[in-house]
């Protein structure tokens, strides 16, 4: 459940058959997410809020409702170019260096790139729109070369390097970005 706070914003609300108590946590968005017994009534949910402001307001860093939105917005905009742009890539590279994958997923993850499966699944970061073109490539070939090589063995590097000459300095540049959105 969602609901609209006047001082929080939006505030994800997560109902668990697990939890023992009410809990209080920053989602990814920045958004106030509360962990609720799956018994607990939306009215009791809202009280809860209230006696609790003072302490939510000193130690969680909720975002401003503002930037929560605008978050959201961008979120959706890179989400609307990664689509129309990365899969063609990695079928690009694929195709021009003989890898067979089986899926291409799009991600917003916080902390990586890109991810390759043992199933061949590739996951790419929308935030990869947000880089230059040559480091984008990088991250793809990268991903490809995991296909062959489910490590970061001598041999990974090695076939890295056999498709882009400069990946040492690609890896070293895609530092200076966040994968976050």
């Amino acid at each position: 459940m969602i609901f609209n706070d006047s001082e929080f914003g939006e505030v994800i609300v997560r109902r668990s058959p697990l939890a023992r108590g009410v809990k209080f946590s920053i989602s990814t968005s920045g958004r106030l997410a509360m962990s609720v017994p799956k018994y607990t009534s939306d009215f009791l949910v809202k009280r809860f809020l209230n006696t609790n402001r003072k302490m939510i307001r000193e130690k969680l860093p909720v975002k401003d409702p503002n930037e929560q939105r605008a978050r959201d917005y961008q979120k959706k905009l890179l989400m609307k170019k990664a689509k129309e742009y990365l899969p063609y890539r990695l079928e690009y590279y694929a195709k021009l260096y003989g890898y067979k994958y089986e899926k291409c997923r799009l991600t917003h993850a916080n902390t990586r790139w890109g991810s390759c499966s043992s199933n061949k699944t590739i996951s790419l970061n929308i935030g990869l729109m947000k880089v230059p073109e040559p480091l984008r490539d990088y991250v793809i070939l990268h991903e490809l070369a995991h296909l062959n090589h489910m490590d970061h063995s001598k041999a990974f590097w090695a076939e890295v390097g056999s498709h882009d000459k400069n990946y040492k300095n690609h890896e070293k540049k895609l530092k200076l970005f966040s994968p976050g959105v």
